[in-house]
């Protein structure tokens, strides 16, 4: 692999990863309150995907800048879609404009049947099973796209 097209695969992988935290963060804001457990959420998330706190903010202060981005992988899509949904159900509170924002992602990200989907990953977040747990059991039950 060349050099170039390795900083190709680095720079779309960082679009990818900022395109997740505006995500994240119209998330976390359609119910217009940011709260605590949120804010520690897309913290960890961010610094998993290797965005800075710089970049954060400067998606916050300018979201319209960073357009919408879908890894290619559909393990790593399904990843972000279960990191969604757990940004909507991270303060326990479930609020209709959170559950529609979410189906909106669904359709975004190529899910035809977005709310089970949606269902299931707010079950295994309850039962504490991560997004791997997730993908297999709407793999076996669902054609996920």
């Amino acid at each position: 692999m060349k050099f170039a097209e390795i900083i190709n695969i680095f720079k779309q992988n960082k679009k990818i990863s900022k395109s997740h935290m505006k995500n994240l963060f119209e998330m976390a804001m359609v119910d217009s309150h940011f709260d605590d457990s949120e804010y520690q959420l897309l913290a960890k998330l961010a610094s998993k995907y290797k965005v800075s706190e710089k970049e954060l903010n400067k998606i916050k202060d300018d979201p319209d800048k960073v357009n919408f981005e879908l890894p290619k992988d559909e393990a790593e899509k399904f990843e972000q879609f279960y990191e969604l949904v757990q940004m909507m159900t991270i303060d326990e509170n479930m609020f209709e404009e959170e559950l529609n924002l979410c189906k909106i992602f669904a359709k975004k990200f190529g899910y035809k049947n977005g709310k089970e989907i949606i269902d299931i990953i707010v079950e295994n977040i309850k039962n504490e099973l991560g997004w791997q747990e997730s993908f297999k059991r709407v793999s076996m039950y669902k054609s996920i796209s």
